[in-house]
């Protein structure tokens, strides 16, 4: 089945900017929906972020990593109302994030739009679930939703997370909720609002650590890469070539194979790590056993060991070893000037 003509026919107005709204606007593109996105004359902000190594006569890497697959019209939508209108009309999904009082000004509130248009499915992106006026960016959101305050080492000051995931996360949430709204059109011909806000959306995925504190009450901190309820999960060592993993173990099973193959097996039955429980409480002890035990290890002579035994880990990898790989490149969208980005698109079906 081919991927990119599952949402053939359906046409896509994407009126966001940033990052939120537009990437779902990619992500829909490149499942074949027809996506037109239009620009003020000022052109989208994220045009104008880049990098220090970018050379800035060419369209920004931050622009091209949520534009892909877009027909681009630049337009006055205050002048030119009625050119809006008409493309709004044709429209199945259209994706807003303005602000409640800008909505107003363009007169783009959802509610008016769908009382003129009752078949149209509205994607919002949205700041802050309950001050609409409020301006969100990604680090805002970060601070605001707990992420900061856990994400760093446990002295540090609280940290963002290097890539503007609470827009990531909106993102997803907005995809899910409007191929919800596909799947209801084709059952009741009627069109909704679908809204996502970025608080929200980083709310509902603080997971394991919201859990942990509404059953025991105590506030997560900032603990570096390791996770609150796992031993050794986080934890990196760094072998006798200098190669760094970091270990994502899950199960008795799988530290005994790690023991097992690092020739430190007499760790898995020492009662300080014999369990999980008892390995969270005595974790320094036992990183420092295993950092011991893989410096005399080169990690290309382990490394299919591990992986045929099932002990989980990862190598620690630069971005451009990451994008060298036989994955990454499958994942690469070529623009039509030559210039590339990530798909947005991370799943395969298989029929």
């Amino acid at each position: 089945m081919n991927i990119r003509s599952i949402l053939q026919g359906i046409n896509v107005l994407d009126l966001s900017t940033v990052l939120a709204g537009p990437s779902v606007g990619t992500f829909l593109a490149e499942l074949g929906a027809e996506v037109t996105k239009i620009e003020s004359p000022q052109g989208d902000v994220t045009r104008t972020w880049f990098g220090v190594n970018e050379d800035q006569s060419t369209t920004s890497a931050y622009y091209l990593s949520v534009n892909a697959n877009k027909n681009v019209l630049v337009m006055d939508i205050n002048t030119n109302r009625s050119e809006l209108e008409e493309l709004i009309s044709k429209s199945d999904i259209v994706l807003l994030n303005f602000k409640s009082s800008d909505e107003v000004k363009f007169d783009l509130r959802p509610d008016d739009l769908l009382q003129r248009y009752p078949h149209l499915i509205i994607g919002k992106i949205k700041g802050f679930e309950h001050e609409e006026g409020r301006v969100a960016y990604d680090v805002a959101i970060q601070a605001e939703t707990g992420y900061m305050s856990i994400n760093g080492e446990k002295d540090s000051e609280p940290l963002k997370l290097p890539v503007a995931f609470m827009d990531v996360l909106a993102a997803h949430q907005l995809k899910e909720g409007l191929l919800c709204a596909l799947l209801d059109k084709t059952k009741t011909g009627e069109g909704m609002l679908v809204e996502c806000s970025l608080e929200s959306a980083g709310i509902v995925s603080l997971m394991n650590q919201g859990s942990n504190f509404l059953k025991t009450g105590k506030v997560p901190i900032a603990a570096g890469s390791l996770h609150p309820n796992i031993a050794p999960y986080g934890e990196q060592i760094v072998f006798k070539d200098n190669t760094r993993i970091v270990l994502a173990i899950g199960s008795d099973k799988q530290f005994a194979s790690l023991c097992s193959l690092l020739k430190c097996d007499a760790m898995a039955n020492d009662q300080r790590f014999h369990n999980n429980i008892s390995r969270v409480q005595n974790r320094k002890e036992l990183l420092h056993i295993l950092t011991k035990a893989a410096e005399s290890i080169s990690f290309p002579t382990i490394r299919e060991s591990l992986i045929g035994h099932s002990v989980p880990f990862g190598e620690v990898k630069t971005i451009d070893r990451v994008m060298d790989s036989t994955s990454a490149r499958e994942k690469i969208t070529v623009h039509s000037n030559g210039e590339r980005s990530v798909s947005h698109v991370g799943f395969n079906i298989i029929k």
